[in-house]
């Protein structure tokens, strides 16, 4: 039986979905598992930022689009990229054990005063400028290797990245610090691998999935959810295994509010609330 993988075409991507790929034929020998690439518009336009280009999910509506086609049979994403709510006719049918979801400090040991940092992410601007408004914080796109090569040639002091694609790609010499998640708190689902499916259709991937990581990510994402943020707010969740760590935030970091809690929705409401009392 043949069963299509479809996966973004990055050197990342491809090592997620081949990782993706061996669980599955380890858990289902029948299975001939095959890798379909498939490009996003957060591929194609490497330079805007995200806001530019579209809603959250600008690296995973194209390969859902082909999933909902039938022109793949499950979908690989870095579960970070996914919105925060199932896109209708879709479901998360396996979870892959969860890599380190911190993130990395690529280039110095430590911040310091002052420092040129490169991230794209408004999440990592906002804490980075409460964590010491004197940062200069750089736009700064582009897969991993690309990322790291464009920190040296501009000077950077450092860019920010996730602890766990470095892992993946053999690249964890590069990481100089990796930050408590009270510093910075994770994305929602960061360090996770998502193996998507048509709805009804998760007995396909079911074998491969991961139980505890499965519940601290679909908390991370409902507390996300229902507060309303993805990649144009900052706005995070971290699952320590015991309890949620939330956060909203302004973009440029002058006010941040964190909060800690064991019921993802109680948690959003609390945050929103938050929000409220500053109006």
């Amino acid at each position: 039986m043949l069963l299509r993988l479809g996966s973004r075409g990055s050197r990342l991507a491809l090592t997620q979905a081949e990782l993706a790929a061996d669980r599955l034929r380890a858990a289902r020998p029948e299975l001939d598992v095959g890798i379909v690439p498939i490009t996003t518009a957060g591929d194609r336009d490497r330079t805007k930022p995200f806001g530019e280009i579209g809603e959250r999910g600008v690296f995973v509506k194209e390969i859902e689009e082909a999933l909902l086609a039938g022109r793949i049979d499950a979908a690989v994403h870095s579960a970070k990229d996914m919105t925060s709510t199932n896109a209708a006719g879709l479901a998360v049918g396996a979870y892959l054990p969860r890599e380190d979801p911190r993130d990395a400090l690529c280039g110095a040991d430590a911040v310091r005063h002052g420092m040129r940092i490169g991230t794209a992410s408004v999440r990592r601007r906002a804490q980075l400028l409460a964590l010491d408004p004197s940062l200069r914080i750089e736009p700064l796109r582009g897969n991993v290797d690309t990322r790291l090569r464009k920190r040296d040639e501009r000077g950077l002091d450092a860019i920010v990245l996730a602890a766990a694609g470095l892992v993946r790609l053999g690249r964890e010499e590069e990481i100089g610090h990796r930050f408590d998640p009270e510093q910075l708190v994770p994305e929602a689902g960061q360090g996770a691998v998502a193996l998507q499916v048509r709805a009804g259709e998760e007995a396909t991937v079911a074998g491969v999935d991961h139980a505890e990581t499965r519940r601290r990510v679909e908390a991370e994402r409902a507390c996300v959810a229902a507060i309303g943020g993805g990649c144009l707010a900052p706005v995070a969740a971290h699952h320590d295994g015991t309890e949620l760590l939330g956060l909203i935030a302004e973009e440029d970091g002058a006010w941040l509010e964190r909060r800690r809690g064991t019921d993802p929705l109680a948690l959003a409401e609390e945050l929103l609330a938050a929000v409220a009392a500053r109006a």
